[in-house]
């Protein structure tokens, strides 16, 4: 049997008559489901309870969707010998959201597959709640879970709760996990923690324990880069500089002028973008809200903005009429090794000042603004490793003084060091921008 309906597509393998029998040993597969999708949410309620071996699959289910959220509640509860795939499930997606409560919950046998689970998705959020809770003999693999391209978040609580003899895995997890009241510890292995090569013993030793809080120090290569590497010649690798966000546009600053923008209306905002209490859609106000209301470090001045004419005024209050405002040319080279070409220095490569704008989650268009003293900007060819041709254009910032960074920032955590006591320097995504005085 194969239903279809926008943006999402069921197969059910083993169809034929629904005996008693035939109905518990039936198999679904779930191909692309929600694939493409905008907003929504699915949800799962005592699927598969009481089933016998039953393989259930999750293939690219949500992958490439916008605001997906999943909820899986008493899945296969009391189920004999499950066999549960879940594959690029949320794969590029955008803030994914997933709940798992109960799952699996006094199973016997079973046997769950995370592999590439909310892969290269724009952060997102998961639950795992009493999963596999009173099982028996289960056995769950997370491969390559939560390698996120912007950090997401991770809860496991009760897990494996009162379970006997589990088996549980992650290889190469992604970050910002917290791990409650987990299973036996004997039980659990982390095999291939990703670390970077600054982290201590005393750190790689924290991160395979169980219980309390694990942060995999993983960082995508070449996200963050020394000065000395944008030299001609040189190989390096780039970051996926893709724009992961939703197409959305500037709105006219005669409307944004009379929409309520602050925590204080927040009623009124969530009414106007029809955000229920507690959704996904909620949360994304709150948290851009939240970023734009933060104080700024010291020596930053910065700003939301909210249509073209609030970017423009906000870029020349703190740089004078005379600007250039620049970008990285294209995404080629993303993900993959590339040669510096010919490089140039903005404004002769003097130690300058610039404002960058970085892209936020909203319902409209939503820049955050910042001003960033103390930088040197960089123009360079991105060239082809193998044939020397140029393939991109790349703008880069280098941030001379990092002395008031948090010693948890990334970049730290990719390059060593700490704050203040070297430069980072970073590409300019797509879509992303920086502004500077224009050269004399």
């Amino acid at each position: 049997m194969q239903a279809s309906s926008a943006g999402a597509r069921v197969l059910l393998a083993g169809d034929g008559p629904l005996t008693p029998k035939a109905y518990l040993i039936r198999a679904q597969k779930f191909s692309s489901y929600t694939g493409d999708t905008n907003s929504g949410g699915e949800s799962f309620s005592s699927y598969g309870k009481n089933g016998n071996a039953s393989p259930n699959e999750f293939t690219s289910y949500a992958e490439n969707s916008n605001v997906i959220g999943s909820d899986f509640t008493n899945y296969g509860e009391n189920e004999n010998g499950a066999n549960d795939t879940f594959k690029s499930y949320g794969f590029n997606g955008n803030v994914p959201e997933n709940n798992f409560k109960n799952y699996g919950a006094e199973g016997t046998g079973s046997f769950d597959t995370f592999t590439n689970y909310r892969d290269e998705s724009n952060v997102g959020d998961d639950s795992f709640q009493s999963y596999a809770k009173k099982s028996t003999g289960g056995t769950v693999n997370f491969k390559n879970y939560g390698k996120s391209f912007n950090e997401g978040s991770d809860t496991f609580t009760g897990y494996g709760e009162r379970a006997d003899k589990p088996k549980i895995g992650f290889k190469i997890y992604g970050v910002n996990n917290t791990f409650k009241e987990y299973a036996d510890k004997k039980s659990v292995s982390f095999s291939g923690y990703s670390k970077t090569s600054s982290t201590t013993a005393s750190e790689e030793t924290t991160a395979k324990k169980v219980s309390g809080s694990l942060v995999n120090k993983w960082i995508e290569p070449g996200k963050f880069f020394r000065e000395s590497e944008l030299k001609k010649g040189n190989v390096m690798p780039m970051p996926d500089i893709r724009d992961k966000m939703p197409q959305r546009s500037f709105l006219p600053r005669t409307i944004t002028s009379k929409l309520p923008f602050s925590t204080s209306k927040i009623a009124p905002l969530k009414e106007t973008f029809h955000a229920a209490d507690n959704s996904t859609m909620e949360k994304i106000i709150m948290d851009a809200l939240d970023e734009c209301e933060r104080a700024p470090s010291p020596g930053e001045t910065k700003r939301c903005v909210g249509s073209a004419e609030d970017l423009i005024d906000f870029a020349t209050s703190v740089l004078g009429r005379n600007v250039v405002v620049r970008t990285t040319e294209n995404v080629k080279g993303s993900k993959k090794n590339i040669m510096i070409g010919s490089v140039k220095g903005i404004n002769g490569g003097r130690v300058t000042k610039s404002v960058s704008c970085h892209q936020s989650l909203f319902p409209y268009l939503l820049y955050y603004c910042h001003s960033v003293p103390k930088v040197r900007v960089y123009e360079a060819d991105i060239l082809d490793r193998n044939s020397k041709a140029k393939i991109n254009h790349g703008v880069a910032v280098c941030h001379l003084d990092t002395s008031s960074w948090s010693s948890t920032h990334g970049a730290f955590l990719a390059l060593g060091s700490g704050p203040g006591r070297i430069e980072v320097c970073h590409w300019i995504f797509e879509n992303d921008m920086t502004w500077t005085t224009a050269d004399e």
